[in-house]
């Protein structure tokens, strides 16, 4: 049978914009379809616009702390709708360079803008307005990507609340702001907006933030939060949300007593969900859960010629791995090559001043699953680009095998851990041991040192007294020997 097209992605995010990418450099006839703007939640939403305010929280409070270094620069405050312009200019830019529709045309594939939805297992239906048109492809993509979920709390739809669609549009800064949700999206916008002035509070159901995260780690990012002014409200259940006078109030509980809080504005940072409701699935046969679209590890759905990538599988929600997604979606479509995701070696980053970072392993799920491991530690305080830097604050936290060295995953909390956590991601993926990276000559002073000292802890860990003695035997040595601690750190 003859289609229209090799490939129709749907779908122009971070999932779909690679997916297309790759189809069209595989020589595949390839069409794109988006409802909305190219670049997705990430351009929009989320990525770009949240770490530009963050970069701009940050210069706010380094202008506070500048008088330490000698510097009297006055008045260290921002002006809030200067900063939201400049996000959105910034997010402008990052669309004109990267995600206009000309970028991909001149690729020769055709960008199409409207509704798909699929009519048979092989045919979509784009609606754009008043015009309808229909397209069949050989293979096809789903990568819709996902919005935010909005929990259902009694008077919720009755207050002007945030999301992350909605947050970077302020023209004014909220003298306070409560946050529901402590995930990544609610703690670093709970920093950006306290660190510009505004008074935030944020509610999270559990006793801890960031759940997914080494619980000593997340302890320290909540203790930092919490020194710049962040209320935490955690193991508190919401239960109504009303608007009086201009002020959000949110009546909870806490410790089986009720509890109100108020604020200017709300934001809700509880999630994401699907984008699915409205490709009719059930047309093509596709299966699907309220999670997402159900997928195999080579991002196949349950019709063998339709794939899937990115957040509408509910698999994992990085603009990353939405694009390695994309990459092993459209190889196993086009080439059949059987790539499959690489759910071993995914970095999970927060934004916040210090980051905070972990891939592989966390130290929950080892103790969960029973696997021996040996744990190595290594303070920023110890990494002297730390100490010239003023950003002392943080720790490098490694698990492995105590015999090899084998690396089973990695947290880090401090300054660039995003950046520090892709090298033992690297480690991980070629089988790299904390031996090997050790004995990896790494440049000083830099904080990519700290990552390879850390590693050298395992070297420190695996001397023992009797090896030591042994050496001194032989080669006659009369020195006095260090203290043999395995707890101690150089």
């Amino acid at each position: 049978m003859k289609y229209d097209y090799d490939l129709a992605v749907i779908g122009g995010g971070a999932a779909g914009l690679t997916a297309a990418g790759i189809g069209a450099n595989f020589g595949a006839r390839t069409i794109m379809v988006e409802s909305d703007q190219l670049g997705g939640d990430c351009t929009w939403y989320g990525c770009v616009p949240s770490k530009t305010l963050l970069h701009a929280a940050k210069i706010a409070e380094t202008m506070k702390q500048a008088k330490q270094f000698g510097a009297d620069i006055g008045d260290a405050s921002l002006d809030f709708s200067r900063v939201m312009q400049h996000i959105r200019n910034v997010r402008q830019k990052v669309y004109q360079e990267a995600d206009h529709p000309d970028h991909f045309r001149e690729m020769n594939i055709d960008v199409e803008f409207g509704k798909a939805s699929f009519v048979d297992k092989h045919t979509i239906e784009i609606t754009e307005s008043e015009s309808r048109q229909t397209i069949s492809s050989r293979y096809l993509i789903i990568a819709t990507g996902s919005r935010a979920r909005v929990p259902s709390i009694p008077g919720l739809d009755n207050v002007p609340y945030l999301t992350n669609e909605t947050l970077f549009e302020l023209e004014n800064q909220p003298s306070s702001l409560a946050i529901i949700g402590g995930g990544p999206i609610g703690i670093e916008m709970a920093q950006a907006f306290q660190r510009l002035g505004t008074d935030v509070t944020v509610i999270d159901r559990l006793p801890h933030i960031l759940d997914n995260d080494n619980k000593e780690l997340a302890g320290m990012l909540q203790d930092r939060l919490q020194r710049e002014g962040v209320d935490f409200k955690l193991s508190a259940s919401v239960n109504e949300v009303v608007q009086e006078n201009g002020q959000i109030i949110i009546q909870g509980e806490r410790e089986g007593k009720s509890e109100q809080w108020s604020a200017d504005k709300l934001l809700v940072a509880t999630g994401r969900v699907p984008n699915n409701e409205q490709l009719n699935l059930d047309a093509a046969g596709i299966d699907y859960t309220k999670h997402g679209i159900t997928i195999d590890d080579r991002c196949r759905t349950s019709v063998q010629h339709i794939y899937a990538a990115g957040d509408v599988t509910g698999r994992f929600q990085f603009t990353h791995m939405s694009e390695h997604m994309a990459k092993i979606s459209a190889t196993n479509a086009l080439l059949k090559i059987p790539l499959k995701i690489d759910s071993r070696h995914v970095p999970w980053s927060t934004y916040t001043a210090p980051e905070l970072a972990h891939v592989g392993a966390t130290e929950k799920s080892l103790i969960e699953e029973g696997t021996s491991y040996e744990e190595y530690r290594f303070p920023y305080d110890k990494i002297d680009r730390a100490v010239t830097d003023n950003e002392t604050e943080g720790l490098i936290k490694l698990f492995a095998k105590k015999r090899t060295g084998r690396i089973l995953g990695a947290s880090i909390f401090g300054v660039h851990a995003a950046e520090l956590i892709s090298e033992y991601a690297l480690a991980m993926k070629n089988g790299v041991t904390l031996r090997k990276m050790a004995d990896t000559i790494h440049p000083y002073p830099s904080y990519s040192l700290g990552a390879r000292r850390a590693a050298d802890q395992w070297y420190v860990k695996s001397q023992s007294e009797w090896l030591t003695k042994l050496i001194q035997k032989i080669f006659r040595y009369r020195g006095k020997l260090p203290d043999l601690d395995e707890d101690r750190i150089m």
